[in-house]
């Protein structure tokens, strides 16, 4: 017999499409024409997916190099015309290439709002922003950061998680990277402060602002030269700056170091047995811990 206290809070599962709730609405699949073109764009397997990165990368290496060379006058002089052709050329195909693989993919927001659909947006707007304010192609040679694609193409992918790797290490010093420069900060203001106070505007030293920018080029032992101190105090006050400079320039090096080390070890800490698939093995230990098989590197496996 039926339950009422159970049954009344029982809700029968709906067997029409129509009548499913949003999230359990299947999504339609792709038409047979967009799924080869993201096979093509998307895709580097096929012959013909590979074939599309690579043209996309010299093309966008050529339009790089047209935009550069509108820079250089001897250049423009005799190929202006040519040049902003071929940049209005390689604009308009890498327009209708950012409206297909918009078109090839299910969620064309999702795409436009991620790196690269960010990206590839960016390398096309100079070019139509240029017809309003000139000299805005010049920030064309964002297109550059397309060429990330050629990880994909070249089989680099590997290397990605060698990459995280790397990131990781900035991420677990990042306080202590924080804390230091907060402290060259500190630094820079204060010797500003004191070289404005010693030298004044009759040396440069208009300001305590210009008094920083000083401050900073000589402890990072730039030294561009176009303020110098005069004043027997403010030559040994900068004699300090430079040896204090030299001292903290290691500072942000060890810190990384010492971070990468320790990924490096806890990366090699975490192999796992080929024989059990455990963990916890000791950094150079040959053989697994708990049932005795050979450990393989990753670098030999």
């Amino acid at each position: 017999m039926p339950n009422p206290r159970t049954d009344r809070f029982h809700i029968p599962r709906a067997t029409d499409p129509r009548d499913r709730l949003p999230e359990e609405v299947p999504p339609e699949p792709l038409a047979n024409w967009r799924l080869a073109l993201n096979d093509i764009i998307f895709g580097a397997e096929s012959k013909a997916g590979k074939l599309f990165d690579v043209v996309l990368i010299l093309a966008i290496i050529i339009s790089v190099v047209a935009v550069m060379l509108e820079t250089v006058s001897a250049v423009v002089v005799h190929y202006r015309p040519l040049l902003i052709g071929v940049e209005w050329v390689f604009t308009l195909l890498f327009t209708i290439e950012y409206g297909l693989r918009l078109v090839s993919v299910r969620h064309p927001m999702k795409y436009a709002t991620s790196f690269y659909g960010i990206v590839d947006l960016l390398s096309i707007i100079p070019t139509y922003l240029s017809l309003l304010i000139p000299g805005a192609n010049t920030l064309l040679v964002i297109r550059i950061l397309r060429i990330l694609r050629v990880f994909r193409v070249l089989k680099l992918i590997h290397y990605v998680s060698e990459a995280e790797m790397l990131v990781q290490a900035l991420r677990a010093g990042k306080r202590k990277i924080l804390v230091f420069l907060y402290s060259v900060v500190t630094m820079v203001v204060v010797f500003g402060a004191f070289m404005y106070l010693i030298e004044g505007p009759e040396a440069g030293f208009t300001s305590i602002p210009k008094s920083i920018y000083w401050a900073i080029v000589t402890l990072t032992t730039v030294g561009y030269g176009d303020i110098t101190p005069v004043t027997p105090i403010g030559q040994f006050l900068s004699t300090a700056v430079m040896i204090t400079g030299y001292a903290i320039i290691a500072v942000p090096t060890g810190i990384y170091t010492a971070e990468l080390a320790s990924q490096l070890r806890v990366q090699r800490d975490n192999r796992s047995c080929p024989g059990c698939g455990k963990t916890g093995h000791e950094a150079d230990a040959e053989f697994c811990r708990f049932c005795g098989e050979e450990m393989v590197d990753k670098e030999s496996g």
